[in-house]
């Protein structure tokens, strides 16, 4: 069928939308892929639909490889099994919840874990029904507080979501590089460049995980890799837990004069003139203690301290990681308010942790947690807990102690590798695909078992396997894009062809006709532009805008026989006689999807 843009349910713009700040979300919403109905939300239009199917096939043909069975949930499911798993509590606002007329719960599914647990539960009861791999591509939901980037962070997307059922650790292991394995094969086919790193499980719970990772200085996730070959988002790097330093001659700790010192370069200052010492200060020389709040899903909010090198800053996407399912933000003065002990740029030890306020509870009514990279035995430069007093010589272990470790401190490029590989270098990606080795929590939660050939009860173990795929196509903009607009791979373009007429009478618009049933029925897909009172250079604008892989001019050469065939991702341009064109766009559009370029 060709896609004539006369009838398509088409409108192009020729400036970028004031709300676009990334480049792939003013290409699709200029070239009318999609088109803004809410923030974080968009309507697909039907060129943007072509290139998402495109991609679901992909997806799909990947999963069926690995013997997964499709199946399809509703969105709107009910709250009970998600309480049953804490999870209505521990997704917090994220959560669309709702009720319906008879006030039940319910809430639109940002994730199908228990939904796929429970059908398994009522389908399969031994051994022999397992393994088994059951996947869905399907619309999720997530109240995400800053939408932005148009598909790369939104209120409604689509993902695929596949689950693994084993009797035993082994079989999820084998599950769980099959969907690597074809994971990998997806975004190759796709043409989209990507990273394996290791990953937090976060929210969705296991005991191990990866990110396929999309490198583009635009994503919002930090990842590192070292020479040797590690690689991890930024959030899941350990630090090695240094050992215990000996203390026997630390001087105990005293109180130093500094005023104004609010700051750490203004405190290595106030140290040199009110402490000097032969070696002189730095900022590695101060322990920074950082005032932070974590508010939990139930709503209840506490005060944690992260005491780390002051020449490091907090990483708080590292410290939410570290602290989920909890909200960490920075605490404000309205925070601090009832601790007034706190005194703001002169915060010690004494009153956060162990040895500060108790809760009823006996806990630490302010947390105190220390980064992992400080060690045991350590002194250090502290707040004086006084208006313009540092302590020194406040030694960890022996004058303070803290309620737990964290990794908190940001990664910098020149860190070593946890596995010992070299050192760290830094960049960005979005997030395409994730898989988890989520084990038995879910089923032990729901209550899925299978009798062992024993007929001994088994609860089953789990993996969950997820591609974002509205998000893939955002990647893919991301990635294939010139100054003129869209280039996308032939795998996934909306045609393969777009013939522009831009000659004058009927025998362009019969010549131009002609092609695209020749190529029609040879399966090349087609955009004929064919739009009677659009001027040639509109036409032109408009199909490299919408980015279809070749780009076919029937124009003022045809009278010399010939038709201008374009490589839209090079520029390169031929002269093709007219007798030749079909053969010659044909032969070119399979050899671009049998993956030898187009």
């Amino acid at each position: 069928m060709i896609t004539r843009l006369s009838t398509l349910f088409l409108r192009t713009l020729r400036d970028d939308p004031a709300e676009a700040d990334v480049a792939s979300h003013k290409l699709l919403l200029r070239a009318g892929y999609i088109r803004r109905a809410a923030p974080g939300i968009y309507t697909w239009l039907p060129l943007g639909l072509k290139v998402l199917r495109k991609i679901e096939a992909i997806v799909r043909e990947e999963m069926d490889a690995i013997n997964g069975q499709e199946v399809h949930f509703p969105a709107l499911l009910p709250a009970e099994p998600y309480r049953r798993t804490n999870r209505w509590v521990e997704y917090g606002p994220n959560l669309f919840r709702l009720k319906d007329r008879r006030d039940n719960d319910y809430l639109l599914a940002p994730t199908h874990e228990e939904m796929f647990t429970l059908l398994v539960k009522d389908h399969f009861s031994s051994y022999k029904d397992l393994p088994a791999i059951v996947y869905q591509i399907q619309t999720k939901y997530r109240d995400e507080a800053r939408p932005r980037a148009g598909l790369i962070r939104g209120r409604e997307f689509v993902m695929k979501d596949s689950y693994s059922f084993d009797v035993d650790d082994a079989g999820l292991e084998a599950a769980y590089a099959k969907h690597r394995d074809a994971y990998e094969r997806v975004f190759t086919r796709l043409g989209l460049d990507y990273v394996i790193c290791q990953a937090m499980s976060g929210a969705m719970g296991g005991s191990a995980s990866e990110e396929f990772l999309f490198p583009t200085p635009i994503g919002e996730d930090t990842f590192v890799r070292s020479p040797g070959g590690y690689t991890a988002n930024a959030e899941a790097v350990t630090t090695p837990t240094p050992a215990d330093l000996d203390f026997s001659t630390t001087p105990e700790p005293s109180q130093v004069l500094t005023p104004d010192a609010k700051t750490i370069a203004t405190l290595v200052a106030a140290l040199e003139e009110a402490a000097p010492r032969e070696a002189g200060w730095k900022a590695a020389d101060t322990l920074k203690h950082v005032v932070l709040t974590a508010t939990e899903p139930t709503g209840d909010k506490r005060l944690v301290v992260i005491g780390l090198p002051g020449d490091r800053d907090v990483d708080l996407k590292r410290v939410e990681a570290a602290l989920a399912p909890a909200e960490i933000e920075t605490a404000t003065p309205e925070d601090l308010e009832d601790y007034p002990e706190l005194v703001p740029g002169f915060i010690g030890t004494r009153h956060i942790g162990p040895q500060g306020r108790r809760a009823e509870d006996g806990s630490s009514l302010i947390t105190y947690l220390m980064d992992a990279r400080v060690p045991r035995g350590s002194a250090w430069v502290t707040g004086g807990d006084e208006t313009n007093y540092h302590t020194i010589n406040a030694v960890f272990g022996r004058d303070f102690e803290v309620d737990g470790r964290i990794e908190a401190a940001e990664i910098r490029a020149g860190d070593p590798a946890p596995d010992g590989s070299g050192p760290l270098e830094l960049a960005r990606g979005i997030e395409i695909g994730h898989i988890f080795q989520l084990g038995r929590k879910y089923a032990e939660s729901l209550g899925l078992t299978v009798l062992d050939e024993n007929g001994v009860a088994r609860v089953v173990t789990m993996g969950s396997y997820g591609i974002g795929v509205s998000r893939i196509l955002a990647a893919l903009a991301e990635e294939y894009h010139d100054e003129q607009g869209l280039t996308w791979p032939i795998q996934v373009a909306p045609a393969h062809v777009h013939i522009v007429v831009a000659g004058r009478g009927e025998d362009s618009e019969q010549a131009a006709e002609q092609l695209a049933e020749t190529l029609t029925a040879h399966d090349v897909e087609v955009i004929l532009d064919d739009r009677p009172k659009v001027r040639a250079g509109v036409k032109f604008t408009d199909a490299e805008l919408l980015g279809a892989p070749i780009i076919v001019v029937v124009g003022r050469s045809l009278a010399d026989g010939v038709l201008e065939v374009r490589t839209r991702a090079s520029g390169e341009r031929e002269d093709v006689p007219v007798g030749e064109a079909a053969a010659t766009i044909v032969e070119r559009v399979r050899a671009g999807l049998a993956g030898e370029g187009a």
